[in-house]
């Protein structure tokens, strides 16, 4: 008998917020939207396509050949950080999901101090490690397998290594709350029918688990698209990327009708991207 008016009340409190009021909770939010994304977003339009008339020439300067291989460098560095992050984080995650104790708080050690631990800090000890007088140039030297150091560093191998370092925590931490949202009788009753452990985590626990891969894939590719501080200190002139061409024409050339035209295609690129995940997992019924 009591449940009735609970129910009601319930129901009343929830509609006891109309449109306006609605707005006025918002009304914060929607300012600071409007203050630090909207206008420098639609600024930044006008100023690519408005130097100092109505003009698209530096849209078609970014369509050249050379602009247009920093953009298809770019992503497919981004593909491959976030591929490669995906083979290295999915093992670490299901690792923390199976530790307890202080093996569980070390191995959650490893993985967020790294991501308090300033960017910039990170891609120089990169450089300390790979230089040609670095770490590892010495240690190779010091056991003969090399007569001379080698290049490891200013090269797209460098940056992607020091971009999955950075980077490699964004996979790890949806990979592991998707691991650990799944039931652990799905893989007791799997063991109970007979499937072998490989067989369980191919049949049940994988498929499962690919929501949290395809979160972790979408943030660290994204990511990886506007990163700048790695690989303007590790990389050189031939991993010239879309960020750090951005930053040269701001601070060096002062040309920021173009630079805005490569960011607005940088942003409109990586909105097409989050779109197209989201209806892929739509499609898929994940999400």
């Amino acid at each position: 008998m009591s449940a009735k008016p609970t129910t009601r009340a319930s129901s009343l409190a929830a509609d006891s917020y109309g449109p306006l009021s609605s707005l006025l909770l918002l009304s914060p939010f929607l300012l600071l939207l409007l203050a630090a994304f909207v206008y420098p977003v639609g600024k930044l339009l006008l100023t690519s396509v408005f130097s100092p008339g109505w003009t698209f020439e530096h849209y078609q300067h970014v369509a050249s050949g050379p602009y247009a291989r920093v953009f298809v460098r770019t992503f497919v560095i981004a593909l491959t950080v976030a591929g490669i992050a995906g083979v290295l984080g999915y093992p670490v995650a299901w690792l923390l999901t199976r530790v307890k104790g202080k093996t569980a708080f070390l191995v959650t050690a490893c993985i967020l101090i790294p991501m308090w631990t300033s960017v910039l800090v990170r891609s120089y000890a990169w450089i300390v490690l790979l230089q040609r007088n670095g770490i590892v140039n010495d240690l190779l030297l010091g056991t003969g397998l090399i007569d001379e150091p080698l290049k490891l560093i200013y090269n797209q191998g460098a940056v992607i290594m020091a971009m999955v370092h950075v980077l490699l925590p964004y996979m790890i931490l949806p990979v592991y709350g998707a691991l650990k949202a799944i039931p652990v009788d799905l893989s007791r009753a799997s063991s109970n029918l007979g499937a072998s452990s490989l067989r369980t985590f191919i049949t049940v626990m994988l498929p499962l688990s690919m929501p949290g891969v395809y979160a972790g894939s979408l943030i660290v590719f994204v990511l990886a698209l506007g990163f700048y501080v790695t690989p303007a200190l590790v990389g050189g002139p031939s991993t010239l990327l879309v960020a750090t061409l951005i930053g040269q024409q701001v601070t060096q050339t002062f040309n920021w009708p173009f630079a805005a035209a490569l960011s607005t295609l940088l942003l409109s690129a990586t909105v097409a991207v989050t779109v197209v995940f989201r209806r892929f997992m739509s499609f898929s019924g994940r999400l």
